[in-house]
This record gives structure tokens, C-alpha cells and sequence, in this order.
């Protein structure tokens, strides 16, 4: 690496630096063609819960290589992308060397561009036997997740930079509060019978979808035993944590707030879980009545997500966690979804402030990663909303970065303004 920067060298010799600035993408958003994934059969069933299937996706899979180079030379230094188990094993204990190698590609080529490896080992799905097997809804799934973290860390440890087990585990207890999800009930509930029929399974339980009550406290357990197995399997070479969904709560201007009741269920129990880091993925902010969110002001500004659109929500976010935690925070995902790329620039611009005046304050924030480097299908919403920096032709999968790319991309070459690490 003749001529290489020094945060390059040292992110080749697996040091991570200081500051992260990058992207994220989850696998089976943007890869295409995950098969064996319990998604897959949720999008090919009828009724089904997704707009459209995601099928090819973004073709990531194939253009991994032209994906990583193209974030490394926008001037990031981090790439969070995701392992999609059902590659990996695709039946129970049937391991798949081919994809064991093909991530092992992914992390070299990210260590080669001089960015640090950030990994999802977890982002939503599992492999179908898993769900029909009752997944995270019943304890015996926990063990075949923590084979599953093991198995990775032994062969892929050592070009790990960080990690998290999960991906918004506590997706589940956030949603639950939301008065626009409980109508879908039973249409969820109909999709995972669908599903459970389609392969004569008598239960079908994917993460999230199913009871947070029932689920949270085995992921819970799940995330601390593959957080103990990570460490043992790789000689603790690199800080494991977890990533939590998190809106800005506020307490209505009149009447009774469900805030600290909705904390406990959503955010505190995954604090107080073993764990490194914590990862803040923030979008916008909500208004909490005594048992529900309150709907939005109609004269708020939404993204195509049907949310109002907050980057000051992040701000308050890294604040409430940090009164309730001294693990590091990192900021693993934060955007908007819109067609409006100058919107997308200055909710970059509102947004980084209050990261910065966190910081300034004496929070321990080690980094910003932007969702998401690619435009790619949104769960249930499938190719509609646009959160990528870099857009996707449907056709060709053709790559242009828009203007939001170069401007976060400059952010991050110039780096923290002047003295917020010494702060730290």
C-alpha cells in the first residue's frame, strides 16, 4: 500500500480509526437473489405483506467490488454491510464454504480500500428452516444462532473491524406503539400462515414480525451469548454490540406521556445487555400519549417513509442514551427517504451539529454512517423510498452517486471539526 493515508495503513492493520464516517447496507436488500432467506417465502406467498418482491435487489452480490471501491473513493472510512445467514446455512448444519468465501472477499476487498469492516451478523432475516422452526419465539433458537456466530467469527474474524449481532432487535416493541402498524395485524398474521402452509411448518416466526414480548427477551439472550461466543472465537479482537432503533421520544404539550413507559419497553433492556457499543439508528422523532404514539402534526414535513422527517431527532437520541449508558455510542444509521437529493444534503447538514455539539458535551460518539450507500428495496415498501446516496437503475443496475455522495463524502475527508477528540 505504497503512498497510502495513514488512517488506510491502519485500517489494513486492523485498527480502526478514531472517527468512522461510511454508508450502510443490509445483505438482503440490496444483494438480490437470497433464496433461501424467510423473506423470500413471506414476498412469494399469498396474502403477502411486501409491495413487490425484492428479487435481484440491487444486484449487489455481483458488484460487491464496484460498490466498495465507489464508497472508499467518496472519502469514507467505514463500510457496514451485513452477513445474510441463510447463505451461510442455508439447511440446519448445512454450511456453505462458497458464501463462507464470498464474504471473506467482501471484507478483504473493504480492508484493500483501506475502510474498516463494519458487520451486521444479523440485519431482520433468517434462514427459512430457522423461522419455521419457531426462531426467536421459542429458546431452542438461540443455540443455532450462536453456532452461527461462532462459525463467522472463526473464519472471518480476523478481517472484522466491529461488530453487531443484531440489526434493531427492538424493532418490534418500537413498532408496537405505532397506531399505523396495529391495523396490519392481521394481515401479518395471515402472511406468516401463508408462509407456515407453504412449507408445512406449523408456526412461521421471522424476527420482529412476530410478539416483541415473546421474542425480545430471547434475542435478548440470544445477542449475550453470541456476544460472549464472538469474543471467545476471536481472541476479542474487535468491540461487539448491538444497534437499536430509536425515534426521539417527546412528551405531548397537553396530557398524559407514555415516554419513560415506552423507553423501558424499547431501549433499556437493550442497554443494560452485555455489550461494547451501542449503535443509534435514528429517522425522526415521535410524540408518546400514556399507551400509543400520537399522530404527527399535519403540517410537518414527512419523508416517503410516512414519518416526519428530523434530522435534529438524532441530537436527542445520542443524549437519551447517554444518561442512561457510558458504552460508546456510534451512529449506524441516519437519512431520509426522498426523490429530493438537495433534501438528503440538508438533512446531512442539520443532522451533523447536534452529533458534533453531543460530542462537544463529552458523549463518547466514535462515529457517523450514513443510510444508505445504494438505493435498495425497503422491506414492506419495496423500491418507492429512495434513502440511497448512490442511485440504482432498475434496469442496469447502473451506479450514480448523487450530490449527496460527494457532499458527505468531502464531510468526512475533512473530517471532525477541530478539538472534538480531544473532548472525547
Amino acid at each position: 500500500m505504497a503512498g497510502a493515508s495513514a488512517p488506510a495503513l491502519a485500517a489494513a492493520r486492523g485498527e480502526a480509526p478514531a472517527f468512522l464516517w461510511g454508508t450502510a447496507g443490509a445483505a438482503y436488500q440490496i444483494e438480490g437473489g437470497n433464496h433461501a432467506s424467510d423473506l423470500w417465502v413471506m414476498e412469494h406467498v399469498k396474502p403477502t405483506i411486501f409491495r413487490e418482491p425484492s428479487g435481484d435487489a440491487a444486484d449487489a452480490y455481483n458488484r460487491v467490488d464496484q460498490d466498495i471501491a465507489l464508497a472508499a473513493s467518496l472519502g469514507f472510512n467505514t463500510h457496514r454491510f451485513s452477513i445474510e445467514w441463510s447463505r451461510i446455512e442455508p439447511e440446519p448444519g448445512q454450511i456453505s464454504l462458497a458464501a463462507i468465501a464470498y464474504y471473506r472477499r467482501v471484507l478483504e476487498t473493504i480492508r484493500r480500500h483501506g475502510m474498516t469492516p463494519f458487520v451486521t451478523y444479523n440485519h431482520f432475516t433468517t434462514p427459512r428452516w430457522f423461522a419455521a422452526g419457531g426462531g426467536f419465539e421459542t429458546r431452542d433458537g438461540v443455540a443455532p444462532f450462536v453456532r452461527y456466530c461462532t462459525l463467522i467469527s472463526q473464519h472471518l474474524g480476523d478481517l472484522i473491524g466491529i461488530a453487531s449481532t443484531f440489526n434493531e432487535p427492538n424493532l418490534g416493541a418500537l413498532v408496537s406503539w405505532s397506531p399505523a402498524i396495529r391495523p396490519l395485524r392481521p394481515y401479518i398474521e395471515a402472511s406468516r400462515k401463508a408462509a407456515a402452509a407453504a412449507l408445512g411448518a406449523p408456526a412461521w416466526a421471522p424476527p420482529v414480525l412476530g410478539d416483541f414480548r415473546v421474542q425480545q427477551p430471547i434475542m435478548i439472550e440470544a445477542h449475550e451469548r453470541a456476544y460472549e461466543a464472538i469474543h471467545k472465537a476471536s481472541n476479542g479482537r474487535y468491540p461487539v454490540g448491538v444497534t437499536l432503533s430509536l425515534n426521539d421520544e417527546r412528551a405531548p404539550a397537553s396530557g398524559a406521556s407514555g415516554v419513560e413507559a415506552k423507553q423501558a419497553q424499547v431501549m433499556l433492556p437493550w442497554l443494560a445487555a452485555q455489550g461494547d457499543f451501542i449503535g443509534v439508528q435514528n429517522y425522526t422523532w415521535t410524540e408518546v400519549g400514556p399507551d400509543a404514539d400520537l399522530p404527527a402534526p399535519k403540517n410537518v414535513e414527512l419523508s416517503q417513509m410516512g414519518y416526519p422527517a428530523a434530522p435534529e431527532a438524532l441530537e436527542g437520541v445520542i443524549r437519551t442514551v447517554a444518561r442512561h449508558t457510558r458504552k460508546p455510542i456510534y451512529v449506524t444509521e441516519n437519512g431520509v427517504a426522498t426523490e429530493d437529493d438537495a433534501r438528503r444534503v440538508a438533512f446531512i447538514d442539520k443532522a451533523l451539529p447536534g452529533v458534533f455539539a453531543c460530542m462537544r458535551d463529552g458523549i463518547d460518539v466514535r462515529g457517523y454512517i450514513h443510510w444508505s450507500l445504494l438505493d435498495n428495496w425497503e422491506w414492506f415498501s419495496g423500491y418507492g423510498p429512495k434513502f440511497g446516496l448512490v442511485s440504482v437503475d432498475r434496469t442496469t443496475f447502473a451506479r450514480t452517486p448523487k450530490p449527496s455522495a460527494r457532499h458527505l463524502g468531502a464531510i468526512a475527508r475533512r473530517g471532525l471539526p477541530a478539538g472534538l477528540l480531544k473532548v472525547r
